[in-house]
């Protein structure tokens, strides 16, 4: 009996490249001796994705669609539909079509060589140049404090072992970095670098918010330097602070009629003082919602609907 593997891809929006990603999974899948499952997560979308889907789930038997209930985040649906698949190996590809489907075949033949874990990576890429170089600073400064060590340019897109899954099951973690959970586990980590290409249809979901949102998760959840950080330069501020207080009273000691403070250096330190403490406050503030999202035990998604299980 051949093994099976599945597909996943997270929906929203994408009505304009759902037909083609459909008929490149497949056409793929087809020079593969493997059996496969295609699971669409569709994300409340709000054009005409949904119906696509279900006619093409109408024709083929082997593509299973789940509807969430309302949009839960570019976080949680996919990794809901991950631990959703059946297959001995599960493969995560974005339906916007800038991870091409054709890399399953290699994600498969690195699976065959092994690797319980496969990674697209791209040192290349199409988007805007300010746009990959800021993800490229991100990425650096993530695996200088994180305390495992992460794949730099990854996209997320990838193939995980059923051991993986497994793992990923007995976590339970409601809101996972999940490029970072996969270095976390340990197995050793192959990758498939590619140039990532323009998206040719549709925008993209991406906004200033769910780049924020996905760049702080991996940051507390993956590494406590930030807070070690905040304390030590508390520490170093107070010493600077009364060496500053020091140097103000001799120098008014020795000049009592010369020396006159003045209001600048009081407002400069008044602001300077309340942003440091509003931007360590920020980062604590991080930590702790991370924290509050743990402890809810919300799950990850409600699906309104499934077709084809």
């Amino acid at each position: 009996m051949s093994k099976l593997i599945s597909i996943v891809t997270p929906c929203y929006n994408e009505e304009g490249n759902i037909e083609e990603l459909h008929a490149r999974v497949a056409a793929v899948m087809a020079t593969l001796p493997y059996d496969y499952e295609h699971i669409c997560i569709d994300n409340c979308s709000t054009d005409g994705t949904v119906a696509k889907l279900r006619k093409l789930a109408s024709e083929d038997p082997r593509l299973k669609v789940i509807i969430n209930a309302r949009n839960f985040g570019h976080i949680k649906s996919p990794y809901h539909a991950i631990l959703q698949a059946n297959g001995d190996a599960c493969v995560l590809i974005a339906s916007d079509l800038q991870d091409p489907p054709e890399m399953i075949a290699e994600f498969v033949k690195k699976w065959e060589e092994g690797f319980k874990t496969v990674l697209a990576v791209k040192p290349e890429s199409e988007e805007s140049k300010l746009m990959f170089l800021a993800r490229r600073a991100y990425y650096r400064l993530i695996s200088r404090i994180s305390e495992v060590p992460l794949i730099q340019n990854a996209t997320g897109a990838g193939l995980f072992d059923r051991a993986v899954l497994d793992i990923l099951r007995s976590i339970q973690d409601p809101y996972p970095y999940f490029r970072g959970l996969l270095c976390e586990i340990g197995f050793p980590i192959a990758t498939v670098p590619f140039r990532q290409p323009r998206r040719t249809r549709g925008i993209t979901k991406n906004n200033f918010y769910t780049l924020y949102d996905i760049g702080m998760l991996g940051i507390t959840n993956h590494s406590k330097m930030p807070l070690r950080i905040m304390a030590m330069a508390g520490f170093a501020l107070a010493i600077l602070s009364l060496i500053a207080a020091f140097g103000f009273l001799i120098a008014k000691l020795l000049f009592w009629n010369e020396f006159q403070l003045g209001m600048a250096p009081i407002l400069i330190g008044i602001f300077f003082f309340g942003a440091v403490q509003c931007f360590f406050i920020g980062v604590l503030g991080e930590y702790v919602a991370s924290i509050h999202t743990q402890v809810r035990k919300m799950p990850l998604v409600v699906e309104a609907e499934r077709i084809n299980f």
